[in-house]
């Protein structure tokens, strides 16, 4: 440890799955924190695979070191967000088919364990010479939604695929203290399920999210009595039918025989009964949250609730939770996957295990990430093939070519932290043009079209836009559904999904002043509140760097850059007007 009069640090760090962070913690306040993935551009950071559980971090872990002008030294504690030993020992226990020397096997889980008994030593090699801690992960996420919440006492639901065994934990907090009153274990996991129907569908193990956008055009009722034989309430809980997913195996058959259809691969078309398999587990899953929220309330008394894990990332399953359900508040962690686990291990060290007396404050946004000044900036597109204006009422200027029909890539502040794009490092565009989300794909996204678009509402005007029966924390980072006024939703066609919902972003002046002011100039410019936003990115990372959104600018078709003060337009697109315009006149 450091002098009694040095600053405590705590460096947090998530490494083993997916999703790869890290996050600095000092005295108690958290001061950074960044997913591997922006710096190393590889989605996801790395696969989940048996081999590399030991595989740090190590670009996050060295721009917290940066940004709080520190060195490895200088750190009294590394919070790891995962518990090796709970792992193994739980694991032994575990009879299920899985494939030869693969997940759950004896000699794998142990390989498993040795790789990650390597983590202390790789630090202290690093020149790290304080106390290694392992958090166990469940602790990690239920400490990373309560510890930022504005509540003094809280419910806590941790929920994802898999921590070190627990899939699911109804936890409560007081103060400085967390203590869990419920667990749900493996197999019986709705992270796994998701997992293994999204593939069932055609998708990969990541998207969850391709899986939710197809359940909204499916019919919920055709599949619902199969899908509640996978998954279904008990007790406090819930158990999923674990001999039929084949969690461990890349078989299928069993669900092929259950819903009478064939597994989808990624070449062949979405049919109706695809749309309606997704949509019964959207339901289901719903349905089952519900109860797990109601078993929380009962078990806990709050009538506040906070979220993470992976699957409290699921906005259609949040909003029946919280509107349907028991409580009066609800936080989620907006980095709710696996990467706000390093920020919850921090969190934890510091107010649960060092036991401080006072709970400190921490950011009431998300905004955690990587920062560039226009000196940055400006170095950057000097050196780059592009024209550039500055202004000092960027605002206005960008408001004006959104309202034109532009797509712009809108640069500013620091990174979010967690998936969603949340007017840092989003790709902006007008809401009333019912074309856009295919000329986003097209110029840009390359997505499916029939993922939906969101919006960004100015918090003042969300009740009258959108139908919100509570109001919930979580509406201010996209983890909440809303059904659009029907009086209204046809002004803004580009992000109103099929269902009639939009995923929305409560922004307001304080947490967001420069995208608040944005959204205020188009506005008054269109009486409409909002912008559709969706991520800085082409099918990779989300934008980190201010080169990284020169690359995309470059390389893609969106029409403007608004990075710091700057307007830029490359000039490689003003080559191709030209050429293009003259090839007209010639014609």
């Amino acid at each position: 440890m450091n002098s009694d009069n040095a600053p405590l640090v705590i460096l947090g760090v998530n490494g083993v799955y997916h999703e790869s962070s890290a996050a600095i913690v000092i005295d108690g306040h958290t001061k950074f924190a960044i997913e591997e993935e922006r710096l190393n551009r590889v989605k996801h950071a790395k696969p989940a695979g048996l081999d590399n559980p030991h595989v740090l971090p190590h670009n996050a872990i060295s721009e917290c070191l940066k940004f709080t002008e520190l060195s490895m030294k200088d750190v009294d504690i590394i919070a790891f967000s995962f518990n090796p030993a709970k792992r193994l020992s739980k694991h032994r226990h575990v009879q299920e088919s899985s494939e030869e020397n693969g997940w759950g096997t004896a000699q794998a889980e142990r390989a498993y364990f040795d790789k990650l008994m390597t983590v202390p030593r790789q630090f202290s090699e690093l020149g790290f010479t304080g106390q290694f801690m392992w958090v166990d992960h469940e602790m990690a996420h239920a400490a990373s939604a309560f510890y930022p919440s504005p509540y003094e006492q809280s419910a806590i639901i941790s929920i994802d695929g898999i921590g070190e065994f627990e899939s699911a934990s109804i936890g409560y907090a007081q103060g400085n203290d967390i203590q869990f009153t419920h667990h749900i274990n493996y197999p019986h996991s709705i992270g796994f399920l998701w997992e293994k129907m999204a593939k069932y569908l055609g998708f990969s193990e990541y998207d969850a999210c391709k899986v939710m956008s197809v359940a909204s055009f499916g019919d919920g009722q055709r599949y619902k009595k199969q899908m509640q034989t996978l998954l279904y309430p008990e007790g406090f809980g819930f158990k999923v039918d674990a001999d039929t997913l084949c969690f461990r195996l890349e078989d299928y058959s069993h669900l092929t025989a259950l819903f009478n259809v064939s597994r989808r691969h990624d070449h062949e078309p979405l049919l109706a009964v695809h749309h309606d398999i997704a949509a019964a587990l959207q339901a289901v899953t719903s349905e089952v949250l519900l109860h797990l929220a109601k078993s929380a309330h009962e078990l806990t008394g709050s009538n506040n609730l906070c979220m993470a894990g992976g699957v409290a990332l699921n906005c259609v399953a949040n909003t029946v939770l919280f509107e349907e359900g028991p409580f009066e508040n609800l936080y989620i962690q907006p980095a709710a996957n696996d990467a706000g686990t390093a920020l919850g291990a921090a969190l934890w060290a510091y107010h649960g295990v060092l036991q401080s007396n006072t709970r400190v404050p921490q950011p009431e946004h998300t905004y955690l990430g990587s920062s560039f000044d226009d000196v940055e900036i400006r170095a950057v597109l000097d050196n780059a093939d592009v024209s550039y204006t500055q202004h000092d009422d960027l605002a206005e200027q960008v408001a004006q070519l959104l309202a034109q029909g532009k797509v712009i890539g809108w640069f500013q502040g620091a990174m979010e932290f967690g998936p969603r794009a949340l007017g840092n490092r989003s790709l902006l565009a007008d809401p009333r043009d019912p074309e856009m989300v295919k000329r986003l794909n097209r110029l840009v996204k390359h997505r499916e079209d029939h993922r939906p678009f969101c919006p960004s509402v100015l918090t003042e005007y969300a009740d009258q836009w959108f139908e919100i029966k509570k109001q919930a924390e979580a509406a201010r980072y996209m983890l909440m559904a809303y059904p659009a006024n029907e009086q209204l939703k046809d002004k803004i066609p580009a992000v109103v999904h099929i269902d009639g919902t939009s995923r929305i972003q409560r922004v307001d002046k304080v947490s967001n002043p420069n995208y608040h002011a944005l959204i205020s100039a188009f506005n008054r410019l269109t009486g409409v509140p909002m912008l559709l936003n969706t991520s800085f990115n082409d099918r990779e990372p989300i934008v980190c760097t201010p080169q990284n959104a020169v690359n995309t600018l470059m390389r893609t078709n969106i029409d403007f850059l608004a990075i710091g003060s700057y307007l830029v337009l490359s000039n490689a697109k003003n080559t191709r007007t030209k050429n293009n315009a003259k090839a007209q006149a010639l014609a």
